[in-house]
């Protein structure tokens, strides 16, 4: 077992206790979310800035635990790299070790109640008018936007009104309202917004119906946010069945409603514990996304979360996490009936974390079930290339699902572990990547091209899983595989010569992957498993009962 490492470098000794991002923070500094530490040290560029290792334990004792090296960022002569699986509200020593010195930092990850200064009380029954948000609360005091006790709300303004709320101001928090016909965006966030938590809510039936010219209703939203609009936490809702429609690739790019639209936002986005669903003839254009593609900052920009929830019937991007990708973390996914379960073009800044997701089914056109990628990268934008994007611990299902690993644009600088690729096609596309690549300890089951960068490759037998009632995919214990040539075999006293037998063998992804401090540290076995399920361990969870708490929102008992 080989542990991964990057390159690092730190120089001074400082403290900060952080809730949220600031670009003059100290340095180096934490940026935190619930469950995730994004760490910065800048330093005077290097020819050789070596490499900074990084352990972390709860403030006041316990054992310290390592995570891989930061990532190295030569454009801003900065490391940076994210430590995951934290607990909320609990605060952490952290220290950065780099040519024996050691710089020490001490940050809070952030806590799910947020405290309410005043609660504005909707009514029971429905209303259809639109719902304007001005008032804003302050970091002590949220101001909290709910239905009355025992209580329900509705807004269903039934196309008459462009959305169904509006908010313009900071630490609002909507929570367990339904909202029904939006003429075009349910909730809209103004410019300038900022501190805003939307969740436990109803969202169905928002946008235009009419397409005309594949153009109009484009991009309508369950939650849109203006431009630079960011520190977002949308979790627990369901979002299902826009009134529009998405046309698939048979007639060019898809173009139609979205779930979830932030672009160029300031960052420190949390998108969790969601259920976007539809019907493949109302699908999503892409489910979570926004922009710019090809920037320095994009969508979700930096300092971000998405994880744990539930993506369906979307015939272009999944998840669009476009742009800087600056300590941005996709984990826990799980994805099916799309075109690209995760696009990631491009990284401008990185690192980018995609870890533990579950790739289902993928199709191009409603005619034609060929899928598409898993991720889409974009590495052949000379400006915006050279963010790292970690890759760890995915699981790709067959049948029905990717065609092939990465898109067919140009591949640059990622690191690969223990993932399941399972599909048909190639591991990367039609342009020679770049640069620093490192794939090893994944399960590659496609066709040769692309091969060469894989090294220790895991293999020996298809991938098998155990039989399950839920979104549950553990390695199974036994696989198959063909063994080619004849085998003879004694059966009834005789001897028989088979061709090419099918013979039961262990399965391959058992143990077989590399240790990744942070990220596979309570594996079970002799070594982690390959894919996102850990046999001995807890199951991964998806959707709005994924949390800590279960929630019925006032929608689901009234």
């Amino acid at each position: 077992m080989n542990k991964l490492s990057a390159v690092a470098a730190a120089f001074c000794l400082c403290l900060i206790s952080l809730a949220f991002a600031d670009p003059e923070s100290p340095n180096p500094r934490a940026v935190p979310t619930f469950e995730c530490l994004g760490l910065y040290y800048t330093l005077e560029a290097a020819d050789d800035p070596g490499e900074c290792g990084v352990r972390y334990r709860t403030a006041g004792g316990g054992e310290w635990r390592e995570v891989i090296p930061l990532f190295y960022n030569v454009k801003d002569s900065q490391f940076r790299g994210s430590i995951v699986g934290l607990v909320p509200d609990t605060e952490y020593e952290v220290e950065l070790i780099h040519k024996g010195k050691t710089a020490k930092i001490t940050a809070r990850t952030m806590s799910e109640e947020f405290p309410v200064g005043k609660t504005t009380h909707l009514p029971d029954g429905t209303s259809d008018t639109q719902l304007e948000i001005t008032e804003s609360g302050t970091p002590d005091g949220w101001h909290l936007v709910t239905v009355s006790p025992g209580g329900k709300h509705v807004i269903d303004p039934e196309k008459t009104r462009a959305h169904n709320i509006v908010i313009e101001g900071s630490y609002i928090i909507v929570r367990g309202l339904e909202l029904r016909m939006a003429g075009q965006d349910a909730i809209y966030l103004k410019r300038g917004s900022h501190h805003i938590v939307i969740e436990d809510c109803h969202i169905i039936n928002w946008g235009r119906g009419d397409r005309r010219m594949a153009w109009l209703g484009w991009g309508d939203s369950a939650v849109r946010a203006a431009e630079g609009v960011g520190d977002l936490v949308i979790q627990r809702n369901l979002i299902e069945h826009p009134t529009g429609w998405t046309n698939d690739w048979d007639t060019g790019h898809p173009s139609g409603p979205q779930a979830i639209t932030v672009r160029n936002s300031s960052g420190h986005n949390i998108f969790r514990h969601n259920e976007i669903i539809s019907t493949e003839d109302h699908g999503y254009n892409d489910a979570i996304g926004g922009g710019s593609n090809y920037s320095w900052e994009g969508a979700p920009n930096r300092d971000s979360d998405i994880y744990g929830n539930i993506v369906t019937n979307v015939w272009d991007d999944a998840i669009e996490a476009e742009g800087a990708n600056m300590n941005v973390r996709i984990w826990g996914n799980y994805i099916d009936h799309v075109f690209t379960h995760i696009a990631t073009a491009t990284t401008s800044r990185g690192p980018l974390y995609i870890f533990r997701n579950v790739f289902g089914v993928s199709r191009r056109t409603q005619k034609n079930p060929t899928g598409g990628p898993m991720i889409k990268v974009g590495g052949d934008n000379r400006e915006f290339r050279g963010g790292r994007r970690y890759v760890f611990h995915n699981t790709a299902l067959q049948p029905h699902g990717a065609f092939r690993v990465f898109s067919t644009h140009q591949l640059s600088d990622v690191i690969s572990r223990n993932n399941l690729y399972d599909c048909p096609g190639v591991l990367t596309g039609i342009h020679d990547p770049i640069e620093p690549l490192d794939f090893q300890y994944d399960m590659f089951t496609g066709i040769p091209n692309g091969k060469r960068w894989l090294k220790n490759r895991v293999g020996g037998g298809r991938p098998a899983f155990e039989p399950s009632q839920g979104l549950e995919w553990f390695p199974a214990v036994n696989t198959t595989r063909v063994k080619w040539g004849r085998t003879e075999v004694e059966h009834a006293g005789r001897t028989w010569r088979i061709t090419d037998k099918v013979i039961r063998v262990p399965n391959p992804m058992i143990d077989s992957g590399e240790v990744l401090p942070g990220f596979n540290d309570n594996y079970a076995g002799a070594g982690p498993d390959i894919g996102a399920f850990e046999r001995g361990r807890p199951p991964l969870k998806f959707g709005r009962r994924a949390g800590r708490k279960v929630i019925l929102a006032p929608w689901e008992v009234k």
